[in-house]
């Protein structure tokens, strides 16, 4: 239950409290040439403390590998790293030892193990996904050169970017606070979440990842299809609600006729419904996916709650919080993508020898 992967996996450690967070990543091709200011680069647009409408936390989140990779290179033994957590700040959280938050994993901790980290959720905080972030930049690395993983907040609550994606320059993402490459949504976005952290409250919406450039081929018939290994990656980030591909629920009010990509005499298809994907398999079309973010559980006001012992309390959050997951989440959905993406395609080459 702590693993991410088929072939290539990364087992995961740490929690948000306590020395390190880190993973073992096995399967990863020898001989290659690891960039990592690459790696590092994805880590620090993942790491708190970027803007004012994010959680303050401090964290240089910086990797250190301890396995693996020598001379520069990898050598097809589990590489290992770690990120050391520097600014932890438990007291934040000892209001809530024995009182359940609401929509959190406290209770449902409690349940499963019979005992709960409460600090910052211990490895329910999202600060797991640190791991994911240096084990998916580190992933890209596998993919061919011209294979492009791009995200972006498409929607915060009832704010959407109505551009689609090929109208847009997804270069310019991170030009945003919020990360939203249209200049002009991305200004309401922000607005929106200055509004709503000002309230104590949190609000959610949605990330658009666009996948250019992948080959056809990449996925398996049956178990393992592109789509579920994506659906099954973005599901376990911590507040994600929903996961769509192509033209998702949308395409349930459709007929066969308005849905079926047609094809060109290049193989290429004339539309793209499919979302790069048929039979679970990539036909060498954009690969575009949607992944849904409920509002962040954590209030800074009051809420009604139980503990332990069934106990009515009231809790109200304290500390450094996101209002918003959504644009610290955007490198989440790239880099988690990235693995998923080097894991069936290292199994497509094992395929083909």
């Amino acid at each position: 239950m702590f693993t991410l992967g088929n072939f290539l996996t990364l087992s995961t450690f740490g929690e948000s409290h306590g020395l390190a967070y880190g993973g073992i990543i096995t399967n990863f091709p020898a001989g290659l040439e690891v960039d990592f200011e690459k790696v590092q680069y994805q880590l620090d647009r993942r790491k708190p403390g970027q803007s004012s409408i994010v959680t303050q936390r401090k964290e240089s989140d910086t990797v250190v590998f301890q396995s693996g990779i020598f001379d520069g290179k990898t050598t097809g033994t589990p590489i290992g790293f770690i990120i050391k957590n520097e600014n932890q700040k438990s007291r934040d959280y000892s209001h809530i030892a024995d009182a359940y938050r609401p929509s959190h994993a406290d209770f449902t901790y409690d349940q499963k193990f019979g005992l709960r980290d409460y600090r910052g959720g211990g490895k329910s905080s999202a600060r797991e996904t640190v791991n994911w972030v240096a084990a998916g930049a580190l992933a890209r690395q596998v993919l061919p050169a011209d294979v492009e993983i791009s995200a972006y907040v498409s929607s915060v609550g009832e704010i959407f970017c109505e551009k689609p994606y090929q109208d847009l320059d997804l270069s310019k993402t991170d030009e945003s606070d919020v990360r939203c490459p249209d200049p002009a949504t991305a200004e309401k976005m922000i607005a929106k979440i200055k509004e709503i952290k000002k309230e104590g409250n949190t609000i959610g919406g949605t990330i658009m990842c666009v996948i250019k450039n992948l080959p056809a081929g990449i996925g398996e018939p049956v178990f393992g299809k592109l789509q579920a290994e994506l659906a099954k990656a973005m599901l376990n980030i911590n507040a994600a609600k929903g996961f769509e591909y192509g033209s998702g629920f949308c395409g349930a009010k459709m007929t066969g006729k308005e849905h079926n990509d047609l094809f060109n005499s290049d193989f290429s298809t004339k539309t793209n419904l499919s979302g790069g994907i048929q039979g679970g398999i990539s036909n060498g079309m954009d690969v575009y996916f949607r992944v849904a973010f409920k509002p962040v559980a954590t209030l800074l006001r009051p809420q009604e709650s139980v503990d332990r012992d069934g106990n009515m309390v009231t809790v109200e959050g304290k500390g450094r919080h996101d209002a918003c997951v959504l644009p610290r989440a955007v490198p989440i959905v790239e880099n988690l993508a990235a693995f998923v993406l080097a894991d069936l395609y290292l199994i497509n080459k094992l395929r083909r020898l």
